[in-house]
């Protein structure tokens, strides 16, 4: 059984975010990686020096090719940009009936650069977030979509309830951004109970792509048929290797070590 993963995201040409970090997730686990691209950015770990939206057309035009003779076992989305092109993936995703889809809500990038437009956001909340079986936003992102001030974990738990009415089945809030204890806590709500996932912090500059490839990995262990609880403990381990191996390469936000899982395990 060949399990496939469709990504629809931003290109990153540093190659540790975006469609190049989702590709690589889906291939160290073992999952044939497809994309559609729907923007290109000039980026490296100093920033983002540009970026290109294709049109919906070219995005919707990706998306029908994978359909219509490869499918997809699960999708996973990251840069969208534009309300048009979110809506259009919407359109997608219902037309071809695909399920196992997670939402990585991505809005900054690490240097701070807007990836999504303002008029955008809402048409992520309308359009494609009840759509979704897993968002995986990390403080931030959950703050501009709810509206919540996030500072306590009682503020994140009641940020994933909102996101959850929202539509989406599973809420992931990610806890990288939160500088407090040594510890890196991330908030899965399935609608009646909470999951955390602990982990040592780590002290790097090199976390470039860890959102992406924290999604990939989710969307990865869903299309091998894995429960979303075991996709996200997979996915934690995997981002938790990538970081503590660090490749150490660029002058900025480096890249993680996208083969660590593989070669040294958690």
């Amino acid at each position: 059984m060949v399990y496939k993963a469709l990504t629809i995201a931003g290109s990153d040409s540093g190659g540790g975010a975006g469609i190049q970090a989702d590709l690589k997730t889906f291939q160290e686990l073992g999952v044939f990686g497809m994309s559609a691209i729907t923007a290109v950015t000039a980026q490296n770990t100093l920033g983002v020096q540009g970026v290109y939206p294709l049109s919906a057309e070219a995005v919707a035009a990706q998306i029908e090719s994978v359909a219509a003779d490869l499918g997809a076992d699960a999708v996973k989305t990251g840069m969208l940009f534009s309300a048009e092109i979110i809506r259009t993936v919407a359109e997608q995703v219902k037309k071809h009936k695909w399920e196992r889809l997670v939402v990585d809500p991505v809005m900054i990038a690490k240097g701070g650069a807007p990836l999504l437009q303002e008029e955008a956001a809402a048409a992520l909340k309308e359009e494609l977030l009840p759509l979704a079986l897993v968002i995986t936003p990390n403080i931030p992102e959950a703050e501009a979509l709810t509206g919540v001030v996030i500072r306590t974990m009682d503020d994140r738990r009641e940020a994933a309830r909102l996101l959850h009415r929202m539509g989406a089945r599973y809420v992931v809030v990610k806890g990288g951004h939160d500088d407090d204890g040594e510890e890196t806590v991330d908030l899965l709500y399935n609608g009646s109970e909470f999951s955390y996932f602990k982990s040592k912090r780590i002290d790097t500059r090199h976390t470039h792509g860890t959102g992406c490839t924290f999604a990939a990995a989710i969307a990865a262990e869903l299309a091998k048929g894995r429960q979303v609880v075991d996709a996200v403990a997979t996915a934690k381990s995997f981002v938790q290797a990538a970081i503590s191996h660090p490749l150490g390469i660029g002058q900025g936000h480096g890249p993680t070590n996208h083969w660590a899982y593989r070669q040294y395990g958690e």
